[in-house]
């Protein structure tokens, strides 16, 4: 029974973590998503030097190429097959291999998506990320094509944040870039992967996330290890942010590890 907890990067600014900051920030957090692979592919010594920089049990969760999921048309192509060569160094560190879906993947194209999935190597796990509406309205048949692929569903709750206007910069700019997506809570298997997206205000994020906190204490009480990412329109708190949310599922189950104390970097997180 684990429940990892992470942010949309490992390396902000605001943070002021040291160089290399992979290290400091898998003190504070057990997992962070891979974004920066959708854009480009490391290499194979960059990847190295991630799993030096990280404990064995620091789990990524690895976007796809959009040479795949968005240019590709869900194919297996040379760029997949350079993605999955040069990450093997990670190990048992890759968590899941993030298949975030545009907004004009919709039912009709589950079939590719089907396809797809089989393709892929059995020694990874797979997580799928969908941004049209239709699929939370009628979920069935996309849970048929994950389940037969021993995939999960990755929900982004944007709820909180589109509940009332932004208020300031960052929350405007995300207002603009971030997809207004329905609820869900269902888990497919037994590692569970969710995204929830915040606010400016603490006190409004938190609020926001009460409702996963016993959704996921029930996970972790029925065996399985989620793993929850929390985003806030500029992210400057968002490490914190992440041990809290950690710390209070930890008090509806006691038998949960805590974090390892944290790593203090060079000049203390702005909210300090």
């Amino acid at each position: 029974m684990r429940l990892h907890v992470g942010c949309a990067m490992w390396n902000l600014k605001a943070w002021r973590f040291p160089q290399p900051a992979l290290s400091t920030y898998a003190s504070w957090c057990n997992a962070v998503e891979g974004n920066t692979t959708f854009y480009a592919t490391p290499t194979v010594d960059v990847v190295t030097g991630w799993a030096a920089q990280t404990p064995p049990d620091f789990r990524f969760v690895l976007k796809l190429p959009r040479s795949v999921t968005h240019t590709g048309a869900l194919s297996r192509n040379a760029e997949l097959s350079e993605f999955i060569r040069v990450i093997e160094p990670l190990g048992a560190r890759t968590h899941a291999l993030w298949v975030q879906l545009p907004g004009s993947f919709g039912p009709g194209d589950l079939p590719a998506l089907a396809r797809f999935l089989r393709s892929l190597p059995d020694h990874f796990r797979y997580a799928v990320e969908v941004r049209d509406p239709a699929f939370f309205h009628e979920p069935g048949p996309l849970e048929q094509v994950l389940a037969e692929a021993g995939a999960e569903w990755v929900p982004f709750d944007t709820t909180e944040f589109f509940h009332t206007p932004p208020t300031s910069e960052a929350e405007r700019d995300a207002w603009l870039k971030k997809p207004r997506m329905p609820p869900r809570t269902t888990a497919l298997t037994d590692r569970p992967i969710v995204r929830y997206l915040g606010r400016d205000s603490t006190e409004r994020t938190v609020d926001g996330w009460r409702k996963w906190v016993p959704v996921v204490a029930g996970w972790l009480r029925e065996g399985r290890s989620p793993t929850f990412f929390v985003h806030t329109p500029d992210n400057a708190d968002a490490p914190t942010l992440c041990r809290r949310f950690h710390d209070e599922v930890r008090a509806l189950v006691p038998s949960l590890a805590p974090l390892p104390d944290i790593e203090r970097p060079e000049a203390p997180l702005t909210l300090f």
